[in-house]
């Protein structure tokens, strides 16, 4: 008889290879309910297909969350929940329609590859101060900053406040990744969406006054007759874009990397030299399209019941 299965997402053996924990979720227990989580853990395809497209699902987790906080408790993060409760990724239609809209005049495919050349610059600044010795630390000298100084680019945040706005993403990151019961973690993550959401609002303040061609520029002041975002929103859009816009991408230079060490064949395809000499563009996205399954950079996703359905005979 095979031991019961124990789900801890922070188990370091679990962390540095979840894939046979996984396969066993898929092969025994597809909907496990995990008594750490106090969630129903779905682990097959079809089933968070599914669920995701399922309306009796919600994506809103910070509405009941703080509803259920005790009011001193609750008090210590209000502007937690001022700012990150109005993220679109924690909205449902037809709020998220609407802020989706609004973003995606800003935010949509086009502007983004309008933005190649200047990513391109930005990745060949970053490969040219590698330290020069025999290993680096790939995430800390490469795939960390990469996505938040695009984005900082793209919204039109000096490249100066790099370091701050790591260190303000990395104290929210206390309140939404890790456990509840952390020390002080609450405090740490409300001072640090205060500071972040009052240098959003002096940005945006600035760029109504002076509009400098960026994404906070154009959301600040809209052509006339289009829609806008409230004030609140635009912050809350704003320290969104930065806090969880850069993590995926992060995440999926590093898994991009281990998987290329791990198969020699798709390492020579990606490393491969063109004319001019450069690596082949093509391989190199057939290589992060297999990335990406192999190891996904956003490995989970979570949403919560807006309403109970009847049983059925069949349930």
């Amino acid at each position: 008889m095979s031991t019961p299965i124990d789900w801890q997402p922070g188990d370091p053996v679990t962390r540095a290879d979840p894939y046979p924990l996984f396969a066993r979720l898929r092969d025994e227990d597809p909907c496990h309910w995990s008594p750490r989580l106090r969630s129903w853990v779905l682990t097959r395809y079809d089933d968070v297909r599914d669920a995701i497209a399922d309306p009796a699902l919600s994506s809103d987790r910070m509405s009941p969350f703080f509803a259920a906080m005790p009011a001193p408790e609750r008090a210590r993060v209000a502007d937690i929940e001022r700012y990150l409760s109005r993220w679109l990724v924690f909205k449902d239609p037809p709020e998220h329609t609407r802020l989706r809209r609004i973003a995606g005049r800003v935010f949509g495919a086009r502007a983004l590859q309008g933005m190649r050349p200047q990513v391109e610059r930005i990745a060949a600044r970053l490969l040219a101060a590698l330290p020069d010795r025999g290993q680096i630390d790939l995430v800390a000298d490469f795939a960390g900053p990469l996505p938040c100084l695009v984005i900082m680019a793209l919204l039109g945040v000096p490249d100066t406040e790099l370091a701050r706005i790591k260190r303000l993403s990395d104290d929210i990151a206390l309140f939404i990744g890790s456990s509840r019961t952390a020390s002080a973690k609450y405090d740490t993550a409300e001072a640090a969406t205060r500071e972040m959401a009052g240098f959003f609002g002096e940005l945006i303040a600035e760029r109504r006054r002076r509009p400098a061609g960026d994404a906070i520029s154009a959301l600040a002041s809209p052509p006339p007759g289009d829609e806008a975002l409230a004030d609140d929103e635009l912050v809350a859009t704003c320290i969104m874009m930065l806090f969880a816009g850069h993590e995926t991408t992060t995440n999926h230079i590093a898994n991009g990397m281990l998987a290329l060490t791990r198969f020699p064949e798709a390492m020579a395809c990606a490393t491969s030299r063109g004319t001019p000499p450069q690596p082949s563009r093509s391989c190199c996205a057939t290589t992060g399209r297999r990335a990406r399954r192999c190891a996904s950079p956003a490995p989970r996703g979570r949403c919560t019941a807006a309403r109970c359905r009847p049983a059925t005979a069949s349930s």
